[in-house]
């Protein structure tokens, strides 16, 4: 990860700042963005998400998520794959994510 803002900047300034590609983050107030993915890091993160969705989404148990930005505990990540028990994936009234 690599540092590219050195002026402490607050969360809320933060998420106001547009998407950038690859991916920024937010981690004490400093902005770092993540290098971009290569093929074979794609393809394990693309199984990955795959894998657990084929086993826990029929039983309604989770949900996984590839680059999905997380904002919590004062930090905005994009993990490179974020599993979300079912309870807390919020669902519209059309029962869409």
């Amino acid at each position: 990860m690599t540092s590219t803002l050195h002026k402490s900047i607050s969360l809320a300034e933060f998420l106001k700042l547009p998407e950038t590609e690859p991916a920024s983050e937010f981690i004490d107030g400093r902005i770092y963005q993540k290098p971009m993915p290569q093929g074979k890091h794609s393809r394990l993160q693309l199984k990955l998400c795959n894998a657990i969705s084929q086993i826990a989404e029929e039983q309604e148990i989770a949900l996984a998520f590839p680059e999905l930005r997380c904002t919590f505990g004062g930090r905005s990540i994009v993990p490179d794959v974020s599993v979300f028990v079912w309870e807390r994936i919020p669902f519209d009234a059309n029962g869409e994510i």
